[in-house]
């Protein structure tokens, strides 16, 4: 059963509407679901929410840390909570998958994301639930750095609203672990 959800990004205005904060953006948009603000916390290195959804309490981080230091955050926060890598959800972009598209996995490697490659660093744990946001591969020479950091355009933005719906959709199965139903 995951207990944590944990939003990928880079804090700051510049990175707020970027591929590379689609993690950021989904919690945000799991808080706004069920109306619950935002706390910075120095002692988690990020910004905590609580929430219940599907009659399970859930806690919501964004690592401040920027994406290639999320680990210290995260490891903060499982060991404050006495949380299990297992009961996490790392919410990220992922190259990999093309636009539009969202896959459920646990455990694994990095597959050369540094936010997931600091945060198994940190728990030295790799089991834990991965929810991968298809954002594609740039289709011009543009550097993958560039493009990743690039704000998105409406409908980019429109197409990751339409992810974050389609996976809210099946929230219960998403927090009890349930591949099927998110990797329809």
């Amino acid at each position: 059963m995951i207990k944590l959800v944990v939003g990928l990004g880079n804090p700051g205005r510049q990175y707020e509407k970027t591929r590379h904060n689609a993690g950021f953006l989904f919690v945000e948009y799991l808080a706004g679901l069920a109306g619950v603000g935002w706390s910075s916390s120095g002692q988690f290195s990020g910004e905590v929410a609580e929430c219940n959804i599907g009659g399970c309490k859930l806690i919501l981080l964004k690592p401040m840390t920027f994406m290639n230091k999320s680990g210290m955050s995260v490891g903060k926060l499982l060991r404050y909570y006495k949380l299990i890598p297992g009961e996490m959800l790392v919410v990220h972009d992922d190259l990999e998958l093309s636009e539009g598209v969202v896959r459920l996995k646990r455990d694994g490697g990095h597959g050369g994301h540094n936010g997931l490659r600091d945060i198994i660093a940190h728990i030295d744990s790799r089991d834990f639930y991965r929810l991968r946001l298809g954002i594609g591969r740039p289709v011009t020479r543009e550097k993958v750095a560039d493009y990743v950091l690039s704000g998105l355009s409406l409908d980019g933005q429109a197409r990751l609203l339409g992810m974050f719906e389609g996976v809210t959709k099946n929230m219960e199965a998403l927090i009890a672990g349930d591949f099927a139903l998110i990797n329809a």
